[in-house]
């Protein structure tokens, strides 16, 4: 009877143990598409399962390769999500493993963000791919004044904001890129403006910015505008921006309040350069524009592109300073588009048929995400 009860209890043991062991994340990719991005787990559901705090490690389940991690808190002072940098293969699949851990990895920041009061109040953010930055109050009424999103051109993994802002000569490139994307007065490298009688209307700059959070791997803030009487309509409006490391595009969300109409007419754009023959595709399917720049002064050429994945849009072609997508803006519903950019010289996206190439698997991700599932 004894050998029986022991018996029960081992064998209860090894099955609580192996249950144990088996606990793990399996991430399913449903594309045609390799992919390298983050996934995200609410925090609860995940440190309820693993019974682990915020110090854990992840890794490829049977392996010693450790991936890198992040505590998502959206502004917060306790994380709502874990957001973990995983590879995929096309139609792949993969099983991570989490253990506790005494001391919490240390990651490499890949995303990064900033207010630049030294450079007329810019607020300017990056990744290992690229940089942007909006311009701010103190730039309003100057001779060099600009209204849309910059973009500058990396060659480089390393994160350089502070570094070119500090040797202030970011129009050289010193060989790991250079600002020479020209935004003007257009709407630049894919903002949003409100657009009334054919024409697009200018805001002023951001008045307030807020950081949610601020990498390794996400970097995500907020911009918020005051209320601006345009075309008899007193309108304001925030826009929460991401940017995740290895990632050639932004995540735009837009909140925008108009106090005399549910809807407000706005369009989202893509500065050009003049040129007789452009080259852009839009595609009305998928709600894409990608536009392929000519080079400038030797500088080489961008790609820049916008992704309405949520929302029907018109191409808007009769503006020789910009290609728009014209669309609106619901009350109290958030407006959701991406924003993105690529550099010839970076060698990652070097022709107009890459980068749309690269527009179209960005589209077939956003509406297939990764399945995530814990087991």
């Amino acid at each position: 009877m004894q050998k029986t009860i022991w018996s029960i209890l081992a064998c209860a043991l090894l099955s609580t143990s192996c249950a144990e062991q088996q606990k793990g994340i399996v991430v399913s990719n449903p594309t045609d598409v390799a992919r390298q991005e983050l996934i995200s787990i609410p925090y609860d559901e995940f440190t309820t399962h693993f019974d682990v705090d915020s110090i854990f490690s992840v890794k490829l389940m049977d392996t010693e390769t450790a991936l890198p991690y992040q505590l998502e808190k959206r502004g917060n002072t306790t994380p709502e999500n874990v957001l973990i940098w995983i590879p995929v293969d096309a139609k792949g699949e993969v099983t991570l493993s989490v253990t506790k851990q005494e001391a919490k990895p240390a990651f490499k920041a890949q995303t990064f963000a900033r207010f630049v009061p030294e450079r007329f109040d810019d607020f300017a953010w990056e990744n290992n791919v690229l940089a942007f930055r909006m311009y701010g109050k103190a730039l309003e009424g100057r001779p060099d004044d600009a209204q849309g999103m910059d973009v500058w051109a990396k060659r480089t993994e390393e994160l350089v904001i502070d570094k070119w802002y500090k040797e202030n000569d970011y129009h050289t490139d010193h060989g790991e890129g250079l600002d020479y994307y020209s935004v003007g007065q257009t709407v630049g490298a894919g903002d949003i403006m409100p657009y009334f009688d054919g024409k697009v209307h200018f805001t002023k700059h951001y008045r307030e910015y807020q950081i949610l959070d601020n990498g390794p791997l996400r970097t995500t803030f907020q911009l918020t505008f005051e209320p601006e009487e345009i075309n008899g309509q007193m309108i304001s409006l925030t826009k929460t921006i991401s940017l995740d490391a290895d990632q050639h595009f932004n995540k735009v969300v837009i909140d925008l309040k108009n106090q005399q109409s549910e809807s407000t007419p706005v369009v989202v754009g893509l500065a050009r350069r003049g040129e007789s023959e452009p080259q852009y595709d839009f595609n009305e399917s998928n709600g894409s524009l990608a536009y392929w720049e000519p080079d400038i002064q030797g500088h080489g050429q961008t790609g820049t592109a916008l992704i309405l994945t949520e929302n029907k849009s018109t191409f808007i072609d009769n503006d020789n300073a910009q290609f728009l997508l014209g669309t609106e803006v619901q009350q109290n519903k958030p407006f959701v588009y991406y924003n993105g950019a690529a550099w010839n010289k970076a060698g990652q996206v070097t022709s107009a048929d890459e980068w749309k190439g690269l527009v179209e698997k960005q589209v077939e991700k956003l509406k297939n995400p990764l399945v995530v599932k814990l087991k």
